[in-house]
């Protein structure tokens, strides 16, 4: 009897270890990551403004302030997917996304991160209010909310404000499908705001 008491105590530290160690056959699957990486479908024929405009950083209401992916299956309860991720927060992949649609815009003399001390004659503020994936009917479609404002740098005086809200189908009902939907969303959202920065600027 005394054997086997020793014999369990042996055992017991071992199986605990055995639950603690990952071995390579053992490892859960890391989560795939996606991108926003839409892009203006076409230069937009615009008059070039002598006006050098500042891009700020992107901010987002809580909800899209992560990279987690957001669905929802009913109205007003957010999940968010496990094994699918954006490769980084939506308000960081946005901002060269913005930078390069505003420049391929061809409206302005320049088009310039608002981060430094580079003299700009406007800035483009911007918020992700929405970008989740809805499930409550078929098929599910991707809805993506971004207010912006723009300010005059000169008189610091809010020019405009305008949000953009765009609702894009799935091919399918799955993560991948909404990263696709969400990028066909984007591209349109992109087109606007350029068209929008384009309107409410005016040349020295």
């Amino acid at each position: 009897m005394r054997a086997w008491r020793i014999f369990f105590l042996i055992l017991l530290p071992l199986v605990f270890l055995s639950g603690c160690v990952s071995f390579p056959g053992q490892q859960s699957e890391q989560p795939k990551l996606y991108r926003l990486d839409a892009a203006l479908a076409a230069p937009m024929p615009a008059a070039r403004r002598d006006v050098v405009l500042a891009v700020s950083l992107p901010q987002a209401q809580p909800g899209a302030q992560s990279a987690a992916m957001a669905y929802v299956q009913q109205a007003h309860q957010v999940e968010y997917f496990v094994a699918s991720r954006w490769a980084d927060t939506p308000a960081r992949m946005l901002e060269p996304l913005l930078l390069q649609s505003l420049a391929q815009s061809g409206g302005f003399r320049a088009v310039v991160s608002n981060v430094g001390n580079v003299a700009a004659d406007y800035r483009l503020d911007s918020e992700w209010l929405r970008l989740q994936q809805e499930f409550e009917r078929q098929p599910s479609l991707i809805h993506l909310t971004l207010r912006v404002q723009l300010v005059n740098l000169k008189t610091r005086q809010v020019v405009a404000v305008q949000e953009f809200d765009e609702v894009e189908p799935a091919a399918s009902e799955n993560a991948y499908a909404g990263v696709i939907a969400a990028n066909r969303a984007l591209q349109r959202v992109l087109q606007r705001v350029a068209e929008f920065c384009a309107a409410n600027t005016a040349a020295r």
